[in-house]
């Protein structure tokens, strides 16, 4: 009820704010009463780093638990890796899941400045099409997808941890159908991209 008397307020001040504004803002309201898809990101820090840091990302091999469908092995990094690309100049990622040890080993032989090491701590993968009710055939398994990322920033040469963050995401009632909980993490991903380099979220 709160949320929906915001969004009429948003509304009822159309014209005082300007489209994108208006369309951000409607947005951010549907995400938060679960029409569409909504993460919520923590970090432990608020540093920045230099635009031209090369950053290495990788994902350690922790298999998540919650979820009948186990995502792709080395998801989360690839996702990372898109998100990142487009904010930084230098990025590679590992091509498989990696222990922490190996991962800073192959960042330091590459010459990155920074390690990004993911792990994806929690997947629920809910049933939204007929390829997975195939798979699963549970009728307690219909609903949203979510899922829980872990991420440490760490520096090669000192091997000192930068920053760390959580990110919890879920679907919308709108946008659940052929979803997977890995999809949901590319935004969030690539807004922590961002916010590494003081951009506001557009």
């Amino acid at each position: 009820m709160r949320s929906l008397v915001l969004l009429l307020a948003i509304l009822a001040l159309g014209g005082c704010m300007n489209v994108s504004d208006m369309a951000e803002g409607t947005r951010y309201q549907m995400s938060d009463v679960g029409l569409l898809d909504h993460s919520d990101s923590r970090r432990v820090h608020n540093l920045r780093i230099q635009p031209d840091s090369f950053v290495y990302i990788a994902q350690g091999a922790f298999i998540p638990p919650g979820s009948v469908i186990y995502p792709r092995p080395n998801v989360i990094a690839e996702v990372a890796f898109e998100g990142f690309v487009e904010y930084f100049p230098m990025v590679r990622r590992a091509r498989m899941p990696e222990g922490l040890d190996q991962a800073m080993a192959e960042a330091r032989a590459a010459g990155a400045h920074y390690l990004l090491y993911t792990r994806f701590a929690k997947s629920d993968d809910r049933i939204g099409n007929l390829d997975e009710w195939m798979d699963q055939e549970a009728v307690d398994r219909f609903g949203i997808d979510s899922g829980v990322i872990q991420i440490s920033l760490i520096e090669t040469s000192t091997q000192y941890l930068i920053d760390t963050a959580r990110i919890k995401s879920r679907g919308g009632l709108l946008t659940f159908h052929d979803t997977k909980p890995e999809d949901l993490m590319g935004p969030p991903l690539a807004q922590y991209a961002r916010s590494l380099l003081g951009l506001s979220d557009q």
